[in-house]
């Protein structure tokens, strides 16, 4: 974005995508994993041909490349335990805690069986609070990264978030500094999300027919 530093968007997840690219060349996974830095996701771009992410999916789907689950990891570096710190599109804090404390998995519809196996294999290694959502794709926020060029293509695919601008106010501001992040929490989401894809790559046919 013009004028933001970028530190949370999208410098965490760009972070988090380097770091699991490193732990997984010292692993073996049963399944073919790809670590995709996209470009042009912001405006002018942004959901037109010429976005990084809808590039690759329509040469993926040409291709006929068998994606299973396509993770975009948006911004992913603030959390915090201060009531009231979590905020929600209509209706949806009645189902979700109003601390900004948790990682979130947010899906379409469609892709409802994907994200609840990301889920599943998440909390089975990890001790940091989660929360999941799949709804419809008009919920502001819900289409607002890579994955819906995925979902254009017919792919399976989950937003990993900290939920943007409903929790970190910096969020496209020129204040979206370093400083701004949590790094504990962070850190631990990670790692969480290493655990829970070394665990799909090697079991993802079962756990996406579950």
């Amino acid at each position: 974005v013009r004028n933001c530093p970028g530190a949370n968007d999208n410098g965490s997840g760009v972070a988090a995508l380097i770091e699991m690219a490193r732990r997984f060349a010292e692993l073996a996974p049963g399944r073919t994993l790809r670590f995709v830095a996209f470009t042009n996701e912001e405006r002018p771009f942004f959901s037109t041909a010429e976005q990084g992410s809808m590039v690759y999916a329509a040469a993926a789907r040409e291709r006929g490349d068998d994606i299973r689950l396509m993770a975009s990891l948006e911004t992913m570096g603030y959390y915090s335990e201060a009531p009231g710190s979590q905020g929600y599109p209509p209706l949806f804090r009645f189902f979700h805690p109003d601390r900004g404390n948790f990682l979130g998995l947010v899906s379409d519809l469609r892709s409802r069986s994907a994200m609840r196996a990301l889920a599943a294999a998440f909390r089975a290694h990890a001790a940091f609070p989660l929360e999941t959502t799949a709804t419809l794709r008009f919920v502001p926020g819900v289409t607002w990264s890579d994955h819906r060029s995925f979902w254009h293509q017919g792919y399976p695919a989950v937003m990993v978030t900290d939920t943007a601008f409903y929790r970190y106010r910096h969020y496209h501001r020129r204040d979206d500094t370093p400083d701004k992040l949590t790094y504990r929490p962070f850190a631990r989401a990670t790692e969480g999300l290493v655990g829970a894809f070394a665990a799909l790559a090697d079991d993802v046919a079962d756990m996406m027919e579950s």
